[in-house]
């Protein structure tokens, strides 16, 4: 077990979802807790090394990332690809450089083959293509579990993967042009509701199926990976259930309040049929996600009324 007591920690990505969430989880493990400004660019190595040198974390939780939905996987490849590609390679290279005990690096569910088995295991990784609407961001990923592995061969670097579902709560991207799908369909909701509209639309044909995670359950499964966990595979961290795009859509607007029908465009890609995968691996280990997707939805809803559409002065009425 790693203790992190005392410890120094350092989550890149801090501002983001995913990573403030670690930085509220760490909260409770009587660790110092480090972040880096914006003025650090991760993906230049020198500022990133020297920023290492500098601090000196003991552990490291990569959550630094460029990210977004299909649309901006599909207008963007070279972002996706470059930007990520760099901000892995200079943190995990850094860390070692460092001496950082231990270092978590956080990557996405597109890893997996279009077409996998379901629930996806973690061995069906690179067993077949991937899916052409995000594949330059996947390919960015499996870089980064790839170098994890290459660097505790090479080095004994104690470096280790997680694999995280869709993932969405407090401080999720709302923008319609570069949004996941759950925090899109909040948002349309919730102005079709202020608008009275008669409709919303959704993607494709609404029978995609997809898993997610709140993103507070995922920090906990991260502090645990990192406490219990020193393997060279990457951990699956799911909810271990899943809903269609159309089922998704529905519960959205039952929390929200919209009373309109649902539309499909389907002109639009539907992306990967499947993606449930299996979190078989963490759960043996003793841990297991605590939020239903209702609570969940409900509790970023609250969230997105009182940042997002607060500013916005589109509060309404609930």
């Amino acid at each position: 077990m790693y203790e992190l007591g005392g410890k120094r920690v350092y989550v890149a990505g801090h501002k983001g979802m995913v990573g403030s969430a670690i930085v509220r989880r760490l909260e409770r493990e009587n660790c110092e807790v480090l972040t880096s400004d914006r003025s650090i660019d991760l993906r230049e190595q020198a500022a990133v090394r020297e920023w290492f040198e500098a601090n000196r974390p003991e552990a490291v939780i990569l959550a630094a990332a460029k990210v977004g939905g299909i649309l901006a996987n599909d207008s963007f490849p070279a972002q996706f690809l470059y930007d990520n590609l760099m901000i892995e390679a200079n943190v995990i290279e850094a860390a070692r450089q460092a001496a950082a005990e231990k270092l978590l690096f956080l990557g996405s569910s597109c890893i997996y083959p279009k077409l996998a088995e379901q629930p996806i295991r973690e061995d069906a990784l690179l067993k077949g293509p991937l899916e052409p609407t995000n594949e330059w961001y996947a390919v960015a990923k499996i870089a980064g579990i790839k170098l994890c592995q290459a660097y505790r061969r090479e080095y004994g670097s104690d470096f280790i993967s997680a694999m995280p579902t869709n993932l969405y709560g407090p401080n999720d991207n709302f923008d319609l042009t570069s949004s996941h799908v759950l925090p899109a369909l909040i948002r349309k909701a919730h102005e079709a509701k202020l608008a009275r509209a008669q409709s919303i639309e959704i993607w494709g044909s609404g029978a995609p199926r997809r898993e997610f995670l709140h993103v507070d359950d995922l920090a906990d499964g991260c502090i645990f990976l990192l406490k219990e966990y020193s393997g060279e595979e990457h951990v699956n961290l799911g909810s271990g259930t899943d809903v269609t795009i159309a089922e998704l859509a529905e519960l959205v607007c039952n929390v929200v309040g919209f009373e309109g029908t649902i539309t499909k465009d389907l002109s639009k890609p539907d992306g990967t049929p499947r993606k449930l995968m299996s979190s078989d691996k963490i759960v043996s280990m003793g841990w297991n996600p605590k939020i239903t997707l209702l609570d969940g939805i409900t509790m970023t809803y609250e969230y997105f009324r009182s940042h997002e559409a607060a500013e916005a002065g589109e509060t309404g009425t609930v």
